[in-house]
This record gives structure tokens, C-alpha cells and sequence, in this order.
């Protein structure tokens, strides 16, 4: 049975967190979808950036909270990765791969700035925010494997208080559970089931009721990288069949082009932080 798309009111975020492509550039590998020599368009990510950020703010109503940019950190623009906010809550992310660590620090200092309660998990484990851990309603999905450690969100289930389903991802190509995995409402999500491993597959048809699953060819082009606001969906342009079946449950599907920022492994969802 299909569920109802949610009311405007519900399912959305107080505001987004989201920082400006001035320094983003794909200086380094460590994604399968980051190639040095697929040179950004610089000029053509801010325009793509500012489209996005224009739609959420202005079209969409959205309160969006902008961190600066910094010279020699061209991922901090992918704010989803900086950590995971629940209420006045934020746990830092510790990441995996020592090129993104130098913005650890920066995040900690705006979620302080802004009043929040800021936690971190002990290394040696690894977590990469809501790149790998996202609510269903009020149960947390988290995915573990390339990017964050099962570990990590043991500690945050603990820290949050709220029950989790950790489910192990496959396919390097989808290194992060935001890239093949979106939830919708209480009880629909977009996923790419392909993407995991047998036993989280269960996980994922046992616990969805109404899932989206969504073709591969459709999860290449980052139609999980989504970001859900009510009944409004902000996903990258060229996923017709995706966009299809939301549009059936009642959602309006904005698509945009996120090209510049896919050479580097991210889109909608990447860019833009829940807080």
C-alpha cells in the first residue's frame, strides 16, 4: 500500500546548513567517482550551486545557514558529511580519509558559535555524518562500510537515545548510504537495493513499507542524493522514472543540474546539512 505524501508542515527541516563552492575542486581521490584530471568547472558549480541554494530559499521557503568557505578544503561545500543533528544536538564527524579531517575542527566551531551541544566520537572509529546516518521518522538508518564504522553509530545510537538499523553497504560506487538511500516519511524511502549487502537488503524490505526502488542507471545519476522537504523533492535532473513515482505519491520533484559537484561524488542531498 502507498503511503500519503506528508503534509507541508511535517518531514521538514527548521533549516539546512550549507557552504559556498568558492574553493571546491576535485583535488584528490577518494571516491571512485573522483578523477584529478576531471577538472571543475569552477564558474559553472557556483552558478549550479546558486540555482540550488535560490531554489531552497526562496521558491521553497527554506532558512538556509551558510559556513565560510576554506582554502585547501574543496569538500567542506558536501555539509552533510560535517555530522549529524538531532534537535540541539550535533556529533562531529570523524573522518575516514585524512584529506577531509582539516574540517572537522571548523564544524565544531560553527555548531558551538550557534549554541549547540557538540559531541564526538573517540577515534579510531570513523563517521561521516549524514552521509551515512539518516532519520526515518524516528528511527535511524546507518550505513557502514567504506565511509563510517558500525562502531561510530553504536556510540551515537547511545549519545541520541534512538534505535538504529545499521545496514552494510556493497558497491563502492555508492561509498555513502545518502547516495542510495533517502527516506521520505515514517514509512516510504528511495533506494538503490543493489547498493547493499544481502542481509541489509532484508533490513530494508522488512522495514519500508512503501519502498521506491530505484534503476540503476537512475542511482548513477545520484536520484537518492535527495533532499526532502514536506512534500517537496530536490533531486539532480535526468531520473524521469524516479521522479515518476514520487510524483504518483503525491510529491513535487524539483530537478536540478549537479554536475560539477557529481565528479566529486555528491549532489542535492551532499550539499546540505539537516538543522
Amino acid at each position: 500500500m502507498r503511503s500519503p505524501a506528508p503534509k507541508e508542515s511535517e518531514a521538514r527541516p527548521r533549516a539546512l546548513l550549507m557552504c559556498p563552492p568558492d574553493y571546491f575542486e576535485v583535488a584528490y581521490e577518494i571516491n571512485p567517482w573522483m578523477h584529478v584530471e576531471r577538472k571543475v568547472d569552477a564558474a559553472k558549480a557556483k552558478t549550479q550551486w546558486r540555482k540550488y541554494y535560490e531554489l531552497l530559499t526562496g521558491t521553497l521557503s527554506v532558512k538556509v545557514e551558510l559556513m565560510a568557505p576554506v582554502r585547501g578544503l574543496p569538500d567542506m561545500v558536501f555539509t552533510a558529511n560535517g555530522g549529524l543533528v538531532r534537535k540541539r544536538t550535533f556529533i562531529r564527524s570523524n573522518f575516514r580519509h585524512k584529506e577531509r579531517r582539516g574540517e572537522e575542527t571548523h564544524y565544531e566551531t560553527w555548531f558551538r558559535k550557534n549554541g549547540y551541544i557538540v559531541k564526538k566520537i573517540e577515534r579510531p572509529f570513523a563517521f561521516e555524518g549524514e552521509g551515512d546516518a539518516l532519520f526515518m521518522g524516528s528511527e535511524l538508518y546507518t550505513g557502514f562500510h567504506f565511509r563510517s564504522d558500525v562502531e561510530a553509530h553504536d556510540e551515537i545510537s547511545g549519545l541520541l537515545g534512538v534505535p538504529y538499523f545499521a545496514i552494510e553497504l556493497a558497491d563502492k560506487r555508492f561509498y555513502h548510504l545518502d547516495t542510495c538511500f533517502a527516506p521520505l516519511n515514517e514509512t516510504s524511502a528511495l533506494f538503490y537495493l543493489e547498493a547493499f549487502e544481502p542481509y541489509a537488503q532484508l533490513v530494508l524490505l522488512e522495514s519500508v513499507s512503501d519502498p521506491i526502488r530505484v534503476p540503476e542507471e537512475e542511482a548513477l545519476r545520484f536520484a537518492c542524493n535527495a533532499v526532502v522537504l514536506g512534500t517537496n523533492v530536490v533531486m539532480p535532473e535526468g531520473c524521469p522514472k524516479t521522479a515518476g513515482e514520487l510524483e504518483k505519491r503525491g510529491f513535487r520533484v524539483y530537478a536540478l543540474d549537479f554536475s560539477e559537484f557529481m565528479k566529486a561524488g555528491g549532489a542535492a542531498k551532499c550539499l546540505a546539512l539537516q538543522l
